[in-house]
């Protein structure tokens, strides 16, 4: 909710700025256009899916096969807010959603994969977890 109030907020401002000097008609233009790209924006920032398959992990646009995938650890908390921060190795795949209190960490043991775990915000970290572990499948 936050990033849309600040959204509107940019786009407020730049018809302002606009309007003010150029007139109405460019002041509408340039936040008619800025209201689609920022929208166009936001929902492909939150529009990120994570889907687990009897085969794979999708998170994003990223894809790996389920043989690769080593133990899934859900994170809440303080303990997801460290993952993403001071714990965090720079080699890791991450898919931050900041707006998401959770996250589940899932062990890569490919050897030819350069990061040693990915790192996935989602909204329901135990759900996550119990599905990577299982042969289940589920959508985030």
């Amino acid at each position: 909710m936050r990033w849309w109030l600040i959204a509107a907020a940019l786009v407020l401002t730049l018809w302002v700025i606009t309007a003010v000097p150029a007139g109405n008609i460019a002041g509408l233009a340039v936040a008619g256009v800025a209201t689609v790209l920022v929208v166009t924006l936001l929902l492909r920032y939150g529009g990120a899916v994570v889907e687990v398959d009897a085969q794979t992990l999708r998170a994003g646009r990223a894809i790996i096969e389920r043989p690769y995938l080593g133990t899934a650890e859900a994170l809440t908390g303080e303990a997801a807010r460290n993952a993403f921060g001071r714990d965090c190795d720079p080699k890791a795949y991450l898919m931050l959603r900041s707006y998401l209190p959770g996250a589940v960490r899932v062990e890569v043991t490919d050897p030819q994969d350069p990061a040693p775990y990915w790192l996935i915000a989602t909204r329901n970290p135990q759900r996550l977890a119990a599905a990577l572990t299982e042969n289940s499948v589920a959508r985030s």
